[in-house]
């Protein structure tokens, strides 16, 4: 039987400086039985392997020229996993620490602003608090802190040009 795939090019979204995570994520919830994605990205979106796999889709990349990237996401034989893992968005950030690191990211492109605040928390204690911030919500970074066990909360700065977060780096997973 031939694969048969829903495509999704999201480029013109990240050209133009916005967020296509909730796109992809209605695309992935419209496919049928057995049907893949194909996503068309102006980078290879690392993070999206992760979410996508728990949602039962094994994702392949390869660069297609000038910076893009074609992905197919094709559905695995295995049963995704059966429920996420709870949001680890703390009791009440009120009462963290005054961060002990901050970055701005701000002028960053995707998916840089995730890898360095990753690898910003991996050198931190548990307990210590991060701020970082971002010129859009982080979709992808939000289920890796969670799946890592990082308490987060995060929110658009009045100006609604800025994201900030903090994230209350968590025991070792």
């Amino acid at each position: 039987m031939p694969e048969e795939f829903l495509d999704l090019d999201v480029r013109p979204i990240l050209r133009s400086g916005g967020e296509p995570f909730q796109e992809i994520m209605k695309a992935v919830a419209s496919l049928r039985p057995g049907q893949g994605l194909r996503l068309l990205a102006t980078f290879k979106p690392v993070p999206l392997f992760s979410v996508l796999g728990k949602k039962g889709l094994e994702g392949e990349a390869r660069e297609i020229g000038d910076g893009d990237w074609e992905v197919l996401f094709r559905p695995t034989a295995a049963a995704p996993a059966a429920a996420p893992v709870p949001a680890a968005k703390a009791s009440d950030p009120a009462s963290w620490p005054a961060p002990t690191r901050e970055m701005d990211n701000r002028d960053l492109d995707p998916p840089e602003p995730m890898v360095r605040v990753l690898a910003a928390i991996e050198e931190m204690r548990p307990g210590e608090v991060l701020q970082a911030l971002l010129c859009r919500e982080p979709a992808f970074l939000i289920p890796e802190l969670e799946r890592r066990g990082h308490a987060w909360a995060g929110a658009f700065d009045d100006d609604n040009t800025t994201y900030r977060i903090r994230i209350r780096v968590g025991e070792a997973a």
